[in-house]
Order: structure tokens, then sequence, then C-alpha cells
């Protein structure tokens, strides 16, 4: 009986015990909470709990606002999914999370002491209250239909400047195709046409085409972040689109503004030389026109030498201006440009020995442009004289290009070289064979004549006849006359050919040798007809008997 009593009184004790410490646990979260001051978390104006500690540095005030402003956004979240919304628990806290990443708050122990409950208990709590204030937020106050009202606004918007930007570039260019006389008239440098007046109205149009093109893009592209930013879901795409086009503009016009002191140095070196050049072009064209004579430098030799000159001022000034171009020090730069020396060392072995040769041939001096010369098989006129080549005009009219490097291996000549006023002029020449049974003074005189009678040839000094051989069955006579023009030499060898044969039958010679056989009784003359008598009869064959 004792023993049951004692277990009674026991029982009691404890109870009592675990209700006074109940209630002064009860009255110490009061006084906790009592003390602390609540700042409450209203997303939509209702209060749907409050956050009374501190974490670290960040305030119980700073927490309920960025938790309010977290909930906010799952309400401007127009494709919000209530299932998303979850406790997620950790070590130190309960964490209430959306979709997995998106942490609204966390709930620690303090917070939880503070309601006198468990961290799991208040999660829960707050994620219930959190969902539910946001799902009758969107039932009652959704933005989704005035969002896709503003898309549709947007994008007839885009539509209608796409349309007028459109109509603004075919009027454009139909009031440029009306009046392309005025603004396409080609361009040319130098006498040199670089562009007719329809390859420029061509090319102009198929730029304008890629500008148009290229304006609608970027309308429609600048166009895009404003699109995406109407939902909350894509307004993350926003800054991405952005990034995309003021990411390299930004490293564009800060890459220029730092490259602009290396830019103004760049300009200075190419005005200098620019002048300089101008300088020495002037001297030179002064001893072109002769008006500057330096001895034993001829005028023919300014242009090449400026030509020269030039070049390497633009080879030195390009070595000079080099380091101060933006990548200049970079290993790719560096690369392309060992490729292209290397490139330009294996393939121009050939153009380097033809320029080569073009330079000795210009300070040689044995031709220029005009003169009538003979290099190897090929006689005409020097029609142009570049670095590489030699042209030639033939009297056929036949252009011919000679590489310099095979024009200074041959040996050339040149039949204009005499033909100045100060000097007699080109001697050309021809040559008969006569038999010895015709005095050589007719055949001179005869040749003379001829040579007389010949179109553009010399009457001072007078023509003259050399016998350059005593042949077995002939004599050689040749007739040499002066001419100042050698371009026309096939012309007056024509024409002195001509004359020979007039001037002979005239005299009554026979050109016969030296193929020419004939037993003179009973043959007719060689002398055409017009040339003989009326009476000329042709000799009988006779032969007579001595016996």
């Amino acid at each position: 009986m004792k023993s049951k009593i004692i277990c009674i009184l026991a029982f009691f004790f404890f109870f009592v015990s675990s209700l006074t410490f109940a209630q002064k646990d009860t009255v110490h979260a009061v006084a906790v909470k009592a003390k602390l001051k609540g700042y409450p978390v209203s997303p939509f104006k209702d209060t749907l709990f409050y956050v009374y500690n501190n974490v670290g540095s960040f305030s119980a005030e700073n927490r309920a606002n960025a938790i309010s402003e977290k909930i906010k956004k799952l309400y401007e979240d127009s494709f919000f999914d209530p299932d998303s919304l979850e406790v997620v628990s950790s070590d130190i806290s309960e964490d209430i999370t959306y979709k997995g990443d998106f942490i609204l708050m966390s709930i620690l122990e303090n917070d939880a002491k503070v309601e006198n409950q468990t961290k799991a208990f208040v999660a829960k709590r707050n994620a219930a209250l959190i969902k539910r204030a946001v799902i009758y937020q969107n039932e009652n106050y959704s933005q989704l239909p005035k969002r896709l009202g503003y898309t549709a606004l947007l994008i007839f918007l885009i539509g209608l400047m796409l349309f007028v930007v459109n109509k603004i570039f075919n009027w454009v260019k139909l009031r440029i195709l009306k009046k392309s006389d005025k603004y396409f008239k080609g361009i040319a440098y130098n006498n040199i046409n670089i562009l007719t007046a329809q390859k420029q109205q061509f090319l102009s149009m198929k730029l304008f085409g890629f500008i148009k093109v290229i304006v609608l893009i970027f309308i429609v592209y600048l166009s895009l972040p404003v699109l995406f930013s109407i939902f909350p879901a894509t307004e993350v795409y926003t800054t991405t689109l952005l990034r995309w086009i003021l990411t390299p503009a930004k490293l564009a016009v800060m890459g220029f503004v730092g490259f602009l002191p290396s830019l103004v140095t760049i300009f200075v070196i190419i005005i200098i030389f620019r002048y300089s050049i101008k300088i020495i072009k002037f001297f030179f064209d002064e001893i072109k026109k002769e008006n500057i004579k330096i001895d034993g430098f001829y005028s023919d030799w300014a242009m090449p030498t400026f030509n020269i000159i030039r070049f390497l001022m633009f080879a030195f000034m390009l070595v000079i201006i080099f380091p101060y171009l933006p990548g200049s020090d970079s290993d790719i730069f560096k690369g392309v440009s060992v490729f292209v020396g290397i490139l330009f060392s294996l393939g121009s072995s050939n153009a380097i020995a033809n320029m080569v040769a073009g330079l000795v041939i210009t300070y040689m001096r044995p031709f220029k442009i005009g003169d009538f010369i003979k290099i190897g098989d090929v006689s005409g006129e020097v029609i142009e004289k570049t670095a590489l080549v030699t042209r030639i005009r033939t009297p056929k009219f036949e252009d011919i290009t000679i590489p310099n490097a095979t024009v200074l291996s041959s040996t050339s000549t040149n039949f204009s070289a005499n033909t100045k006023h100060s000097t007699n002029g080109l001697l050309i020449h021809t040559t008969v064979t006569i038999g010895y049974d015709v005095p050589w003074t007719a055949i001179h005189k005869a040749l003379i004549i001829a040579a007389s009678k010949t179109e553009l040839t010399e009457k001072t000094p007078e023509p003259f006849v050399l016998q350059t051989s005593l042949d077995d069955f002939y004599v050689s006579y040749q007739i040499n006359v002066y001419t100042k023009e050698p371009t026309k030499q096939p012309r007056i060898y024509s024409s002195l050919h001509q004359n020979i044969q007039d001037s002979f039958n005239e005299a009554g010679i026979e050109i016969m040798s030296p193929h020419y056989n004939a037993l003179r009784d009973g043959n007719t003359t060689t002398i055409p007809s017009d040339y003989l008598d009326k009476d000329y009869e042709t000799p009988s064959f006779n032969v007579k008997n001595k016996s």
C-alpha cells in the first residue's frame, strides 16, 4: 500500500514539474518575443508572418524586406508552379525554395525558439502562407493578361517599325535610281577607269540592300530585350542580349580611345613622309624637264629613280608605323607576318629577278618607249616598260611581252638610237647579186637611182653602194640609204626593192643570179616586155661550123 502511494506521489511530482518547466519555457519565449521587435513580411499589403532575429550583419528588417521582394518575384512569374515551392532541410536551417535553386528564406534555430516551435513547423507554416498568398494574388490580380497585351502591342509596333523602315529604304532607292545619271558617273583616278557608271550603280545598290538588311536585323535585335523584359521568366535574357552588343561595342570604343595617341602619331608620320615625297618628286620632275642638270645623270633616269626612292621611303615609313599598330606585338600578328614573308620569298623569285633586271635595264638605257628595237627574233616598237616586263608591238601589230630577265640576257638592237635631228639617221641596206658580164658602174648608177626614188629616206647624205663580195658566178652589190623612220622599215624596204627592179629594168640589166641559168641564144630576155623596144625580137638559136 505504501509503495503505491509513493509511486502516485512521484508521478504527480513529475507532472507538476513538467508543467512548471513548460510554463517557464513559454514564459521565457513570450518574454524573448516581447523583447525582440518583429518585422512583417508583407509583399501584398497583408502581413504573412514576422521576422525577429538578425543573421550576422543582416538585420531582421533587411531579412523581412528581402523575403518580401523574393515573394513578389514569385507573383511576377506568369508561369508560377505552386508544387515547386518546398522546404529543404540542411544542417543548420530549414530552407523554403522554389524550383530547387531559388531560396526564399531560411529558418534558423533562433527563429523557431522565438515562436516556441520547431524549425520544421515554422518552415512548413511559412511555406504554406507564401503559397496561399501567391495563388490568391494570381487568381485575383494576375499580370498575365496585361503582359500578353503588352507583348502583342510591342510585336505590332516592331512590325510597324520594320514596315516603315522598309518603305523608307525602298523610297530612297527609287529616288536614287531615278537620278542615277546624277549620282553615278563612274570612278576614275589618273585617267584610270576604276569603275564604270553601271558597275558603280550595281555595287552601290548591293551595299544599300546590305545596309537595309543590317538595319532591320538591328531593330529586331534591340526589340528583343524589351520583349523579354515583359515576362520575369525571360527577363534574364535581356541582360544577355544587351551584353552581346554592348560588351564588344565597349571593347571597341575603349580600344579605339586607347589607340588614339598611337593614331595621332601615325598621322604625323604619314604627313611628314607625304610632304617629303612631294618635295623629292618636285626635284626629280625638274630633272626630267632638264631644268636641273646633273653631270652623268640622264633625264630619263629621273622617274625610275624617284619610284625607287618612293618605294624605299614607304617601306621605311611602314617600319616606323608598325609598332604603333594595334596587335602588332601579338603572336598571331607575328605568325601571319612570318607566313606572308615565307610565301613572298618562295613564290617571288622569278618576279624579283625580273624586277632587278628591269632596274638594270633602266640605268643601262638600251632603249626607251617608242624606239624600234630587236630582241632575239622579235622586232618592233617599244610600247611599255614595267618593273617586270617589256612590251613590243611588231610591224604586224602583234603585242609581244618579254620578261625583263630575258631582255637583259639577250642581245638587243636599237634601230632608233641614231635617228635624232643631229644625226644622219639609220642606215638601211639590201644586196643584189649581178653577173660579171655587167659593168659595175652601171649597177652602181641603177642602185643609186632606185634609192633616191625610195620614200621615207634621206637625200643627204646621199645613198652609196658597196661591193661586198666577188663570188664564183656573180658580184654582191649592197645599196645603203639613210632614214629617220626606223619604225617604218618594212615599208621602206618594200619601196626600195620595187625601185631596184624598175631601175634595173629601165637600164636593161637582168637580175639573173644566183640560181637563174639560161642560154642567151634562142631565149627571151628576163626584162619585162614593158621595158623592151617595140621592135625587139627573140634571138634565134645559131650553130656555127668552124671546120
